[in-house]
């Protein structure tokens, strides 16, 4: 006989729901029925019972560095350089109080969605894939795949611009050249996904290091800066203003971070009682927090070096990435500036595209249950991001690699409500995440954020509309 379906769980979920007590639709150690419609009966999952006298699982901090690296970069991609810088140029300092709000609500829902993957041990894309009907779930991963996609349109012609400023190659050959970097960062996991996250670490200090340089090169006006992290009053009459800040947006929350991050930090918690979870949470958060704190360092400075060189210099229209290079050094006033900023924009471009790959392979096992090969998935998704790299900037030049840049943080934009809402509704779900469901203070900012950002959407795609 067949066992009642918990409230708005998948049908195998037939375990019943308890408030202190986080449970897992998908965790194949829990009363089930199988697909003759047998019931089948194995050891339940204690995940965030209360400690029953097994040994104490002390987490180690440190072993849980790494995911938020993986994560930050997706804030430092090439979309984010083409926002920071045009912002920069045309306003001054006047938007870096958007790149605050962006990075701000980027680690509220990193936050969120770690949690979610620490407490119930699944990622996103397996609890969306537990909860929503098979038709909602090929939805939600088709949309995803082409957020995917669109990103790594970006990566590939950010980092073919850097191939092209540091080695003089032609656009198209710098598309090509990108994936044979990405190839080479993916074959590090053979040896595990520890060195992995130290070369992106590493390649991520390296940025820093650059924008340091860049700082200083351009001395910019810290006083003016300083002002800048207050909101403007024109910010709600501008129109040039509100389309930007759209584009910061969507370009720093990334959508498919958020089932990476959860994907990432999902097996933190293994014993899964009360204590580990603790543990993990701590580690995970340090790690979070730190990470995207120099992502927000990186994004802010690339205003502020945009401000300083460009805006004060009377150029105010500088948003494509070659021009922002032929300028910055003989505005500078050093050549070295130049050689930096290219640098740079080439470590941003490799490490995204790395975590593009791991983002989609989440996302692929996640939603159809499909395990891939990462070098597979970065074939396929390299693949498809190609042909549209190609096509514009053989038909356009680096004009149409800028209009391609825009255009994929469009479609990350809107792409990004289809996983903040469920992720929102996962984590204050107490069925779901028991006595480690978030509370009411930061669900009201994630739910506050989430409408943020629908508003902010219709309101790009209105200007769409009308600038048809």
């Amino acid at each position: 006989m067949r066992l009642p379906d918990p409230p708005f769980f998948h049908p195998l979920c037939t375990f019943p729901v308890s408030a202190n007590r986080p449970q897992n639709c998908m965790n194949t150690n829990s009363s089930a029925i199988d697909q003759t419609g047998s019931a089948t009966t194995a050891e339940p999952d204690h995940r965030g019972d209360p400690p029953d006298g097994s040994p104490r699982v002390r987490g180690r901090w440190f072993s849980f560095v790494g995911a938020g690296a993986l994560v930050a970069v997706g804030y430092m991609d090439p979309g984010n350089w083409a926002t920071a810088l045009g912002s920069g140029a045309k306003y001054g300092y006047q938007l870096l109080s958007v790149v605050l709000a962006a990075s701000l609500m980027g680690l509220l829902l990193q936050w969120v969605a770690s949690k979610v993957g620490v407490v119930t041990g699944r990622d996103l894309a397996q609890l969306c894939r537990a909860r929503y009907s098979r038709r909602t779930t090929i939805f939600l991963w088709i949309t995803c795949e082409i957020a995917i996609i669109a990103c790594d349109v970006a990566e590939v012609v950010g980092s073919a611009v850097a191939l092209q400023l540091l080695l003089g190659v032609s656009l198209s050959v710098g598309v090509l050249m990108s994936a044979v970097g990405t190839f080479a960062m993916l074959a590090l996991q053979s040896r595990g996904q520890r060195p992995l996250q130290i070369v992106i670490t590493t390649l991520i200090f390296f940025v820093g290091f650059c924008f340091v340089v860049e700082l200083a090169l351009a001395n910019p006006s810290w006083r003016g800066a300083l002002a800048g992290l207050a909101p403007p009053a024109a910010l709600l009459r501008d129109a040039g203003m509100i389309w930007l800040a759209a584009g910061i947006l969507g370009a720093t929350v990334m959508p498919h971070n958020l089932y990476l991050h959860s994907s990432l930090v999902k097996d933190h918690a293994k014993s899964g009682d009360d204590e580990s979870i603790s543990d993990a949470m701590k580690g995970v958060n340090i790690d979070t927090f730190a990470s995207l704190s120099l992502a927000f360092t990186v994004n802010a400075s690339l205003l502020i070096v945009a401000a300083a060189v460009f805006h004060a210099s009377g150029h105010y229209d500088v948003s494509d990435l070659a021009d922002a290079h032929r300028l910055i050094a003989p505005l500078v006033g050093s050549k070295w500036a130049s050689v930096i900023f290219a640098a740079a924009l080439l470590a941003c471009g490799l490490n995204a595209t790395v975590t593009g790959t791991l983002a989609g392979q989440a996302v692929m096992e996640g939603f159809l249950q499909l395990k891939i090969a990462r070098w597979a998935r970065a074939l396929l998704t390299r693949t498809l991001a190609i042909g549209p790299a190609l096509l514009a900037v053989g038909a356009f030049g680096e004009h149409g690699s800028n209009q391609l840049l825009v255009a994929s943080q469009v479609v990350l934009s809107l792409q990004l409500p289809l996983a903040v809402i469920p992720l929102v509704r996962f984590a204050s779900d107490a069925g779901l995440m028991g006595r480690w469901r978030v509370k009411r203070i930061p669900l009201a900012l994630a739910w506050m954020c989430a409408g943020i950002i629908v508003v902010l959407n219709v309101a790009l795609l209105w200007q769409l509309v009308t600038d048809v």
